[in-house]
């Protein structure tokens, strides 16, 4: 019975594990995004780069707390796991709405 409670304890902290390497990695992909959509801010002009100045602000914002997230999200275990994870996909969707909604706006 132990045998199996250590395959499973495995299992559950390679799974972990692999959640926080799939969203570190899409981080840095909405990272390179942000950059995008701030050096297209600034090839339209001052204008356009004072204009999308406070969307590129919070798109950094949500980033940021995206990033905090995940870090509390390690050494967590149970229930305090899935609390912390319901906030990281919280966290996750609100900045993919935002860089969605920026992208549309500097079309």
């Amino acid at each position: 019975m132990q045998r199996i409670l250590r395959y499973q304890s495995m299992s559950e902290r390679e799974e972990k594990t692999a959640y926080q390497q799939k969203m570190a990695a899409r981080l840095k992909e909405w990272n390179a995004e942000i950059d995008k959509l701030q050096a297209k801010a600034e090839e339209a002009g001052t204008d356009a780069e004072i204009k999308y100045r406070d969307q590129l602000s919070e798109l950094r914002t949500k980033r940021d707390a995206l990033r905090e997230k995940l870090n509390h999200l390690q050494g967590q275990s149970g229930d305090a796991w899935d609390e912390v994870k319901a906030g990281v996909e919280s966290a996750w969707g609100e900045l993919k709405q935002s860089i969605e909604r920026a992208r549309d706006r500097m079309r």
